[in-house]
């Protein structure tokens, strides 16, 4: 199956309320067992889930309660152990591992608490990095993505430095960048702020907010700042491997 059958292109238009009940993914009973000789751990409990184009959600719970695992399933990552996850309405458990890795590359952008920026490249080539791996586009149009990625997230005058000369809260939009320069129409993020002093963390959300604002962009965002995650549009709290709300 080619890789252009599989993906619409993706869409910088603000949500409305058009758009607001269009599903980007979507979880059905799922379940997540890690089970060793001695031992079986619930991660996930009959989980059921529906993120809709241009919201913003929050996910909280204890540390240990299955929101990492989670995110990682959403983001194609890792498998449920049973259950059913589809993307615009298309069940991706059949998909072969090179079509998931494209379906990843072009739908889905990350933003890890612990950046994972290589520190011998510069801002501007951490930022072009995951574009490499898709077919098609060349290094000029690599380069101007990257470019206006970072000017969006107000660092267009650091291209040329390397991770080790930025601020945390400079580490983190590079990571944003990188995510955004895919066009991605869905960014998980993964404690986005846990690094961060509370000042730092305050300008990554509100650059997120943004996003999802003016872009329309989609966003799923596992925290354990309560106060950060009031400002989302819908919050989840899991404990245990199961909603509790």
């Amino acid at each position: 199956m080619n890789a252009t059958t599989l993906f619409s292109a993706p869409t910088a238009a603000p949500s409305t309320r058009a758009t607001a009940f269009q599903p980007v993914i979507e979880l059905r009973s799922i379940e997540k067992v890690y089970q060793t000789k001695t031992i079986e751990t619930v991660a996930l409990n009959h989980v059921n889930l529906v993120i809709h184009k241009g919201e913003f959600v929050s996910i909280m719970g204890p540390s240990g309660c299955g929101k990492s695992t989670l995110l990682s399933i959403m983001g194609l990552l890792d498998e449920p152990t049973a259950g059913v996850v589809e993307i615009e309405g298309r069940a991706v458990q059949s998909y072969s591992d090179k079509e998931l890795a494209a379906l990843r590359n072009h739908k889905i952008g990350f933003v890890f608490q612990s950046y994972h920026l290589i520190n011998d490249l510069s801002v501007l080539d951490n930022v072009e990095l995951p574009l490499l791996y898709r077919p098609g586009v060349s290094g000029k149009e690599r380069r101007e993505r990257a470019y206006a990625a970072l000017d969006k997230v107000g660092l267009s005058a650091r291209t040329n430095h390397f991770p080790g000369q930025l601020s945390g809260g400079q580490r983190q939009r590079v990571a944003i960048a990188r995510a955004l320069a895919g066009r991605p129409e869905l960014i998980l993020a993964d404690e986005p702020t846990g690094n961060l002093d509370s000042v730092m963390g305050e300008e990554i959300m509100e650059l997120l907010l943004g996003l999802n604002r003016d872009e329309g962009t989609t966003i799923v965002m596992v925290t354990h700042d309560e106060q950060q995650a009031l400002k989302t549009q819908r919050l989840i709290r899991f404990f245990d491997g199961s909603q509790v709300s």
